[in-house]
């Protein structure tokens, strides 16, 4: 304390001596000693609830696993987590709920009040979750004609995504930032080889003009959607393209295919008009991704206009993606879809699964960004489009009563979403597969965020060493826990 001798020297000191005070009696504090933590229990007594802080100590000698989190090495950039808009989720959020219930579900949704999603994927076109403005059933794409050719797209429209852009808009509106990716399920029928057919088949691969159509078709695409206030961020060139189905939109393209479409139509396409948007390939099952990867990126002109590989969970396991990495290392990896539904109707259960497969699973695989099917759906699964009759949505929506319903999916995506920021690094840390599952991630901010999971039958006790600390944590079975100090 200086004391200055002057008419006010009293008060001088007399205010020195109050300070000293203060800041002897003030606890001494460390922004590290501190670790927030939320929790969701099998039991469903804890639903991301957070709970009281615990307090870093020194390191103790512990029998337990131990779960180093180390911030120095780093991992893939995420991109983020998220479900799809899908046209049956649109008109259920639109015209289902009111508008103080819409408010609300968004503001869980996508507000840092809420889960926070960072990502979202919507469908180019028609799916099989796809309804009009009168919530049935549609097949459509944004070049439907009766008869004929339209190789210029004159008759190229998006009204009918009209649902779908009206709800995006409302999410951007929340939160600007969010990533979107589009999918499409098929190319307008008349570029298929079985023409006017949407459902199956694949392109007419006879007529060249069919593959520069179609590149046209996904430049007027994101360029309507940019008039819109809606930028896309990435696309597939087609979902699920080793599969069809006689049900609903859908198109054939093998690997030799995209590899083609890619590097003869698509990429100069995009170069040509200066569209930034992330191309990726394949987006279809973990089971076959190798294959499908070695054909595209082995061709370097390919590889030159393809960001990267998207996957779906429903076959195969997330260390395909891994091995998809360890030969492309500079290739990004996206986790696009995964659904729940009723064949699985323990809570305990599917949140164990999807932490250990995709919220954990994905990003320790090297998925940059990790996503859900239909936000959400309503209490009979739909309304559906001639596909998944038993899927479940992020959400269900009551379609009498309006109640929304937050379901497994909603708390496991809510466990990375709400802390994992734009631009966190995945970080290194312990894993024990089929007991403590974990994932780290570094934020921008510097803070880190710990994600754990029991994935087995027993509670589990273990230790987190941090830079010369650490805690002690007790995790019940088939529950999950994230912190973040």
């Amino acid at each position: 304390m200086i004391i200055i001798y002057n008419k006010k020297g009293y008060f001088i000191l007399l205010v020195g001596i109050c300070i000293t005070i203060i800041l002897l009696v003030l606890p001494t504090t460390d922004k590290e000693e501190k670790v927030n933590l939320w929790l969701t229990t099998a039991n469903q007594q804890n639903l991301l609830t957070e709970q009281e802080p615990i307090i870093f100590d020194d390191i103790k000698a512990t029998d337990d696993p131990v779960i180093q989190v180390d911030p120095n090495v780093e991992f893939q950039t995420m991109a983020g987590f998220g479900a799809a808009v899908t046209g049956s989720s649109a008109y259920l959020i639109n015209h289902q709920l009111n508008s103080e219930k819409k408010d609300v579900l968004l503001q869980d949704l996508f507000s840092s009040n809420g889960i926070h999603m960072s990502y979202i994927r919507h469908t180019i076109g028609a799916s099989d979750f796809s309804v009009d403005h009168e919530g049935n059933p549609a097949s459509y794409t944004y070049n439907d004609i009766d008869t004929g050719t339209d190789y210029y797209l004159d008759h190229f429209s998006i009204e009918k995504d009209k649902d779908v852009i009206r709800l995006i808009q409302d999410i951007r509106s929340l939160n600007k930032e969010i990533g979107i990716l589009g999918t499409p399920w098929t190319a307008p029928a008349w570029m298929k080889y079985n023409n006017q057919q949407l459902n199956g088949s694949y392109l007419n691969y006879q007529e060249q003009r069919v593959y520069e159509t179609y590149a046209d078709y996904f430049v007027k695409y994101i360029k309507a959607y940019a008039d819109k206030d809606i930028p896309i961020d990435a696309i597939t060139i087609q979902n699920e393209p080793e599969h069809t189905s006689e049900s609903y939109p859908t198109m054939s393209m093998s690997a030799k295919e995209q590899t083609m479409f890619i590097k003869n139509y698509l990429g100069p396409a995009f170069s040509q008009n200066q569209i930034p948007t992330k191309v990726l390939a394949y987006d279809h099952n973990w089971e076959n991704g190798i294959d499908y990867a070695k054909t595209v990126f082995n061709d370097e002109e390919t590889s030159k206009y393809t960001s990267g590989i998207a996957f779906h969970c429903y076959e195969g396991q997330p260390e395909t993606m891994t091995k998809v990495h360890e030969q492309f290392p500079g290739k990004d990896i996206y986790l696009t879809e995964c659904s729940g539904g009723d064949w699985s109707p323990d809570f305990g259960n599917n949140l164990s699964w999807y932490m250990s497969n995709l919220i954990i699973g994905g990003p320790r695989n090297w998925a940059r960004a990790v996503l859900l099917w239909n936000i959400a759906l309503d209490n009979n699964g739909g309304p559906t489009n001639g596909g998944c009759t038993d899927c479940r949505g992020v959400v269900t929506i009551d379609r009498e009563t309006g109640e929304v319903t937050k379901n497994s999916e909603y708390y496991a995506l809510g466990h990375a979403s709400k802390f994992v920021e734009l631009g966190a690094v995945r970080i290194s840390t312990s894993h024990y597969k089929g007991r403590i599952e974990t994932v780290g991630y570094k934020n921008p901010d510097d803070s880190i965020v710990l994600i754990s999971a029991n994935t087995s039958a027993d509670s589990q006790s273990f230790q987190v060493n941090f830079q010369g600390k650490s805690f002690t944590y007790t995790l019940e079975p088939n529950s999950t826990v994230t912190f973040k100090w």
